[in-house]
């Protein structure tokens, strides 16, 4: 028996973070098992200030569903780098996903 696998996405919701997500369920997803009907609550969105994207949930929840996958948030503030370092230490997480910004090499 294969030991679960733990992947974090950093995301804010841009088109590159979106990117990473999608490349993510498709290439690093299989039936893991990774609750997203907690995420998607109202009360539990302004408990933390949250404004869910409405396109990162809908591409989630057929993931969900038909790849047997149990999806979690953890939501951190602060600098970005930080807390994905953070992220990954914490969480134990055996991949991190995240976008490019968009940026080519040279402004990198």
């Amino acid at each position: 028996m294969r030991k679960a696998r733990t992947i974090g996405i950093g995301m804010d919701y841009s088109s590159t973070s979106k990117i990473a997500l999608k490349w993510a369920i498709d290439n690093l997803i299989d039936e893991a098992l990774i609750p997203l009907d907690e995420f998607k609550q109202i009360n539990v969105s302004k408990y933390y200030g949250l404004n869910p994207d409405k396109e990162v949930l809908d591409m989630l929840e057929p993931v969900s569903k038909h790849k047997k996958v149990t999806v979690v948030s953890k939501v951190y503030w602060g600098d970005a780098r930080e807390k994905l370092c953070d992220a990954a230490e914490n969480l134990k997480l055996d991949s991190l996903v995240i976008g490019s910004r968009g940026l080519g090499v040279l402004k990198r």
